[in-house]
């Protein structure tokens, strides 16, 4: 995909403070409001913006637990396993990793009993998957979504 310097710049503003408005913008890359929402909105039609979102702080919305697993899954249950994982409220983001069919899972609960009925439920009895492994964070140094232009 193609952009140039002040699409680029419209991307860190917006990346910093999604809420900011075309006029704010504007200023910022020296354009007019019209000319950045055009740019916006070119952006959002290549894919490049795929959405803009709110970022909730997870601790202080009660998912005081946060932990990632890596689960192993029989070649011939990835798709079905993965999808049913993806579509579990606890899951926040989900990946296939290289290997013998891992998935990598990022899970958010309210506390340990819920990790506890997570595990059991979710993972343990779950025909195909074969291994389960898993690290609790105990502090977070750094997050973001997306990345850093």
């Amino acid at each position: 995909m193609k952009y140039d310097e002040i699409d680029k710049k419209l991307l860190e503003e917006l990346a910093e403070d999604g809420r900011l408005s075309y006029v704010e913008l504007a200023e910022k890359v020296e354009l007019s409001r019209v000319a950045v929402k055009d740019r916006i909105q070119n952006l959002k039609k290549k894919g490049i913006i795929e959405k803009f979102t709110v970022v909730i702080n997870s601790e202080k919305f009660g998912k005081q637990v946060s932990a990632f697993f890596e689960v192993d899954v029989e070649p011939k249950q990835l798709q079905t396993v993965a999808q049913n994982l993806a579509d579990n409220q606890s899951v926040a983001s989900i990946y296939q990793m290289t290997g013998p069919s891992t998935l990598h899972m990022h899970v958010l609960v309210k506390d340990f009993k819920m990790l506890e009925i997570f595990i059991n439920k979710e993972l343990y009895s779950v025909e195909g998957i074969t291994r389960v492994d898993s690290s609790i964070i105990l502090k977070r140094f750094k997050s973001r979504t997306g990345f850093k232009l």
